[in-house]
């Protein structure tokens, strides 16, 4: 999320915080990211155990949470041996700089879209922070934040793939094997994992609460994507943001999703497509996140699903 959207949002916040980590399947453990008010998010993360090590699925973004993750790996007593960037969004690959700083022999997953995003999107993003930081009236809290973005996007090759994916298929990782796929939907490039040993879907962005996250997105993509979701044989699906989802949740998350667009694109107003989100939305959104929610919304019918439509044909050409 750019600086502009996080000013608008920083009176709100979803209700979440670090929290240990939790057993999702045998052998598979979520890290839940945390969305505090006022700050940037971290994305989930989750570990799985596989014969060579621990293979770490997004790293999130601040180095709290990076530190559980690395503090879970050392009570496990084993190495992590991988990492799968599900996108190059920095809440989802920020932990990468201090996890292969601890094992530097790591490999790392990924497409190849962050190549795009740095000279791109977090290039800008970054003239942004420059910017921000020689305002007036800038806290020295909101210049350690500041400062930290820069610095993760200056890691640069830190937060990029050793091993790029390129395409769809079934790969062995850390001697585990595990159903990669690649859409272009959330960014240029996005990964999820299917794990057929345990059946947990692994989805990064590709499913977020309490709202899509949209700043990268092409919407119509985003939809086809939902829909290979849906086909897969998946029991428990774990959202980039959020708790994990059942394949029931996941039909209502599609269906809420196409619902927004839809209304997106008629003549009702943008408070009637808003509450008409936290309506079909439902349980995925509880009462104490619709505040979140809302302002979410408005932000992002302002700027990306009634915003410039040279700037979502754009996204959806990349």
């Amino acid at each position: 999320m750019l600086l502009a959207g996080l000013a608008a949002l920083s009176a709100f916040g979803c209700g979440l915080s670090a929290q240990a980590a939790v057993r999702v399947a045998p052998g598979v453990y979520l890290v839940p990211g945390a969305t505090p008010p006022g700050i940037q998010p971290d994305g989930n993360s989750i570990v799985i155990e596989a014969p060579a090590g621990l293979i770490v699925f997004d790293t999130g973004r601040h180095e709290q949470h990076a530190r559980e993750v690395l503090e879970f790996a050392a009570a496990e007593h084993r190495p992590i041996a991988a990492i799968i960037n599900s996108h190059w969004h920095l809440d989802h690959t920020g932990g990468n700089v201090l996890l292969r700083a601890q094992y530097p022999a790591v490999r790392v997953y990924a497409s190849s879209a962050i190549e795009g995003a740095l000279t791109g999107f977090l290039a800008d993003y970054r003239g942004q922070l420059v910017h921000a930081l020689e305002a007036p009236g800038v806290t020295p809290a909101q210049q350690q934040a500041y400062q930290s973005e820069m610095r993760l996007i200056d890691a640069g090759r830190a937060l990029a793939p050793t091993d790029v994916i390129a395409s769809s298929g079934v790969r062995g990782i850390a001697g585990r094997s595990l159903e990669v796929h690649l859409e272009r939907a959330v960014t240029a490039g996005d990964v999820w994992v299917l794990d057929p040993r345990t059946r947990v879907l692994l989805a990064g962005d590709l499913v977020t609460l309490p709202v899509p996250f949209l700043d990268t997105a092409c919407p119509s993509r985003w939809r086809a994507a939902l829909g290979h979701l849906s086909e897969a044989r998946f029991e428990v699906l774990v959202p980039g943001h959020g708790p994990p989802l059942s394949r029931t949740d996941l039909g209502h998350y599609s269906s809420a999703f196409a619902r927004l667009l839809d209304c997106s694109a008629s003549a009702r107003s943008k408070s009637a497509c808003v509450d008409a989100w936290i309506t079909d939305a439902g349980q995925l959104v509880s009462p104490e996140q619709h505040a979140y929610a809302r302002a979410l919304l408005e932000y992002y019918m302002d700027g990306m699903l009634r915003g410039d439509p040279a700037k979502r044909a754009r996204l959806c050409q990349v």
